[in-house]
């Protein structure tokens, strides 16, 4: 399935008011969930997608190793690494004459916007999903992002 494809699902989805939706073929399986009926979210895509994602996977298995690892990876394995829900472009900030929503070392708390990812002409607000505080800030502002690539690292703490 080509992002394209994708792209036109996750905007059906939203123009449909559907809740949730299920696909499943030979070589994907794609779960859309919208939170309110307006902002899509992407659950699962094992396409060609996911493939890099298993490829920087085992950077989390490494910290589990203490004698190998440098204490600066240690100190990351405490860090809760928010990830995109979604493909698209993702943006710093609301628009080009607004503040950045978030900086290096703001507190969040869970709910608060963090980012927006276009797709489709569709922005959808980036919650957070935990309180904390933001110890970096991982993709420049209007770069492409994939499904489940890290955004940002929030310490919990």
């Amino acid at each position: 399935m080509k992002i394209k494809e994708i792209q036109n699902l996750i905007k059906f989805v939203a123009k449909s008011g559907a809740s949730e939706v299920k696909l499943e073929m030979e070589d994907v399986k794609i779960t859309i969930k919208t939170n309110d009926g307006s902002h899509p979210v992407v659950i699962q895509d094992t396409a060609v997608v996911p493939q890099p994602v298993l490829q920087t996977q085992p950077v989390s298995p490494e910290p589990s190793v203490p004698s190998s690892s440098p204490p600066v990876v240690e100190e990351d394995s405490n860090y809760v690494t928010i990830k995109s829900p979604i493909i698209g472009t993702f943006y710093r900030k609301p628009s080009p004459d607004k503040p950045n929503f978030v900086e290096v070392g703001d507190s969040i708390s869970e709910g608060s916007v963090l980012c927006v990812i276009e797709a489709m002409k569709l922005f959808n607000d980036i919650e957070s999903e935990v309180s904390g505080k933001i110890v970096k800030i991982l993709v420049d502002d209007s770069s492409p992002v994939e499904f489940d690539q890290p955004l940002f690292l929030v310490d919990p703490s």
